[in-house]
């Protein structure tokens, strides 16, 4: 080391050009303000052209320490943030979706609380709004996003709330994303939820969606939507009186006992209404008649599915009444396959829709 010799300091910060020696072992080290430092000259080493700023030797500290930080950072601590693309399940592209009630400890089933869930058993992201009927009018329990195949928590509630969940709207629309996919119909279900089940540890069962019992209602199973199960006393009280007036009126309807064999032409025609189906309706709830209504159109169609070009016509009353929107909605998603449109008023009057077996 000689006078002239551009030195830096090991133990502190700073540096600066040898300007004399004080003793055999202490060096003058002239900083950039023209100031002798003596330091011990086992403190000091030659370096080459550095700079001897005081905070750019601060800044190449932080940025040794950064280094000696990253040096031990484990890439396991970072955050995942790769996301594994969907993977769907053949038989997926049919829409299949439910809402599910798991109770929180079965064993205890008077006291216990509850989730809903909604279960999206599908290859389509499900975009949907659960609501409740409170009144007449609705309440928002939730809307969001269920990715496909698997299932969203709604909400817990205890017993105190269970009432507030008698009456279920949900409505859904279906897509992919990234892709082209087959559009799917807008969902529109209101289904009634028997509180009294909720009270019975049997009717909670063993599913395919949670590893404990439930009670799945379906949504949309297989691309149809569910029947819904909420019937208005007053629009079938008002169907009865209509067709207990339109029986009244000069055009009668033909029977179907009344159509000739020498016809081949003439369509099958089948009255639902209850009257003309049943001896009696005694003991049976509004949503039992709509069944059993529905159940007799499934069955006629069936009955004449192999006869192409056969004309069925069902008479179900004026009107928009539960009936004919029940009809209306098996035509559109259960059998779209068959046209149907309304059937002649000079013959069957108003309240009749005819389809043609294709």
């Amino acid at each position: 080391m000689k006078i002239g010799d551009k030195v830096r300091f090991l133990s502190e910060i700073g540096g600066g050009k040898v300007a004399g020696f004080q003793s055999k072992n202490i060096v003058l080290v002239e900083d950039e303000d023209g100031f002798q430092i003596p330091m011990p000259l086992n403190d000091v080493v030659v370096v080459n052209n550095e700079n001897y700023d005081t905070q750019n030797m601060v800044e190449q500290k932080k940025k040794a320490h950064v280094a000696d930080e990253e040096e031990d950072y484990d890439p396991a601590d970072r955050p995942v943030s790769f996301k594994a693309p969907v993977e769907e399940r053949r038989g997926g592209d049919r829409l299949s979706a439910y809402l599910a009630f798991v109770p929180v400890d079965p064993r205890q089933i008077s006291t216990t609380s509850f989730e809903a869930y909604i279960v999206n058993d599908s290859n389509y992201y499900l975009r949907f709004t659960l609501l409740t009927a409170e009144g007449n009018g609705w309440q928002l329990r939730q809307t969001a996003e269920v990715e496909p195949n698997t299932k969203l928590f709604v909400e817990e509630f205890d017993r105190t709330k269970l009432n507030g969940w008698e009456r279920v709207e949900i409505q859904m629309i279906a897509y992919k994303r990234n892709k082209p996919f087959l559009l799917k119909p807008t969902v529109d279900v209101q289904l009634r939820v028997d509180t009294v089940k909720f009270y019975k540890l049997h009717t909670f069962v063993e599913n395919d969606f949670f590893e404990q019992d439930a009670l799945v209602y379906p949504v949309i199973e297989n691309d149809e939507p569910a029947r819904t199960l909420v019937i208005d006393a007053r629009k079938l009280k008002q169907e009865m009186v209509q067709k207990k007036a339109f029986d009244a009126s000069p055009a009668r309807k033909p029977s179907a006992a009344n159509t000739t064999k020498a016809d081949k032409n003439a369509p099958v025609v089948v009255d639902l209404h209850a009257s003309e189906l049943l001896e009696t309706t005694a003991g049976m709830s509004h949503s039992d008649i709509l069944n059993y209504q529905l159940e007799t159109m499934r069955k006629t169609i069936r009955e004449y599915e192999k006869k192409k070009g056969t004309k069925i016509v069902f008479i179900h009353g004026k009107g928009e009444g539960v009936l004919r929107q029940a009809i209306i909605n098996e035509l559109r998603y259960r059998y779209k396959q068959y046209p149907y449109q309304d059937a002649s008023f000079q013959e069957y009057g108003y309240g009749a829709t005819q389809i043609t077996i294709k």
